[in-house]
């Protein structure tokens, strides 16, 4: 998980510190080898580090704190904004040009830049309502144009491609744009191993060529601080607009993304935080500054459920809560829901206070149950499924045999899932009886929120 590391160093340097009624200087002091430590251990640029620590011990030992009621938390605070500060402030939108965004795709090979094109193709299409085109401009990478028109047609997305030169293929596909009515352009360069002078000829001759509205350097988080030299090599050449920060999921300490702002000046604007093609999420500082603290990121959470849960999906689920009818067939439906939010660590970082509990119990979180409810409910016949109660004995030895899973845990699940829908029909019936639904209305301040 993203900051891992990072994350539970600093929540447990904290802990130290709120369980504390007054803070002295020597307590911030303290805190700040604790943080130091933490930060380099991240693979953050020491320069960053030292710069960081000097100005929350300047604030930390100043009246800010010491007139506070609760000095604690106002250390808390002033971590929580200097972090914020750290990893860029304010998020930074994409930048938009006039009739047809065009968006330059840079970075060294390996780095995820096809996946990410097309990542931000699928984005853009479903967020922003546009018809994005991608050009293949790697003529370089083995396999690389047809990794892009794969990547394509799994995604609906039309792929340019003429056997030129990549300049002269940018052009082709821009005027192919404006022909065909697209209205957001991503253009996929080549990169390669090591950063080099014809590589760089090469971008300088396409951003001339195309004059784009965005030129997007993608970097894999995983490399530390290689990423920052990367970047300041990149900027200095092309005049990047911003960074997209690949694998970030995978990326336990965090070092390219808290030095990457301060070093370049330039802003993460894009994260890949899976392998899922719509696992490319706007980089918000704040949001992250709260996650590495274990305070939770409840807004994220909400847009990827809204982006991977089905409305009409959920409408006809709630239909089905509030009518008793709710089947292992829909229990089934439920899981693939949630699957598409993400890993359930991810998920539990993300709700505030459970940054702890996820921590201390990270074993217990196994995804491999999911896999064999699954299993369970696929052996199943579709009447089982529709009608539970007719699952008997016999059928139940040869659902075990079917999934191959044990007898004791097909038990188990029907069990939980009686109990469930008993709940679900506790519910159902409160929510139908008019006068039980005012009573519980008033408890919501004379409304229901649902």
């Amino acid at each position: 998980m993203a900051f891992e590391n990072l994350s539970e160093r600093l929540q447990n340097t904290i802990a130290k510190l709120t369980g504390k009624g007054k803070v002295s200087e020597a307590d911030v002091k303290e805190m700040m080898r604790e943080v130091r430590l933490a930060l380099l251990e991240a693979d953050v640029n020491f320069k960053v580090v030292k710069e960081f620590v000097k100005k929350i011990s300047e604030r930390a030992v100043g009246t800010e704190v010491m007139k506070s009621l609760t000095p604690a938390q106002q250390v808390v605070k002033i971590v929580n904004e200097e972090l914020v500060d750290l990893l860029g402030g304010s998020n930074v939108e994409l930048n938009q040009g006039g009739k047809i965004t065009t968006v330059m795709m840079v970075g060294l090979q390996g780095a995820g830049k096809t996946t990410t094109a097309g990542k931000l193709a699928l984005k853009v299409k479903k967020t922003m309502k546009k018809k994005p085109l991608l050009i293949a401009a790697d003529v370089y990478r083995p396999a690389a144009v047809q990794q892009l028109k794969t990547l394509g047609k799994q995604l609906d997305i039309e792929v340019f491609y003429v056997d030129k030169d990549p300049v002269d293929i940018v052009k082709d596909g821009l005027a192919f744009a404006k022909e065909n009515y697209f209205n957001y352009v991503i253009i996929d360069t080549a990169g390669r191993l090591h950063i080099d002078e014809l590589l760089m000829d090469e971008l300088k001759n396409i951003k001339a060529a195309t004059t784009p509205d965005e030129i997007l350097l993608v970097v894999d988080s995983m490399i530390g601080q290689e990423a920052v030299n990367i970047a300041t090599s990149f900027d200095e050449q092309l005049d990047i607009t911003g960074l997209v920060l690949t694998k970030l999921d995978g990326d336990t300490r965090g070092g390219a993304a808290l030095s990457i702002k301060s070093i370049t000046g330039k802003p993460i604007k894009l994260v890949g935080m899976g392998e899922k093609m719509n696992d490319l999420e706007l980089f918000h500082p704040e949001r992250m500054a709260s996650r590495i603290l274990g305070m939770g990121d409840v807004l994220t959470l909400i847009e990827k459920a809204q982006a991977s849960i089905d409305e009409d999906e959920a409408k006809k689920m709630q239909e089905k809560i509030l009518n008793q009818s709710f089947t292992f067939e829909d229990f089934l439906t439920q899981l693939e829901q949630v699957k598409k939010l993400g890993s359930l660590k991810d998920i539990l970082g993300m709700i505030p206070g459970m940054g702890k509990l996820k921590n201390m119990n990270l074993d217990a979180v196994d995804e491999k149950q999911f896999v064999y409810i699954e299993a369970i409910i696929k052996s199943m016949t579709i009447e089982e499924r529709q009608n539970p109660d007719i699952i008997n004995v016999p059928r139940r030895k040869r659902i075990a045999q079917g999934s191959g899973r044990p007898l004791n845990e097909v038990h188990k699940l029907i069990k939980q899932f009686e109990e469930m829908r008993k709940m679900m029909k506790q519910f159902g019936g409160l929510m139908n009886d008019k006068s039980k639904r005012k009573g519980l209305g008033r408890m919501f301040g004379g409304k229901l929120p649902f």
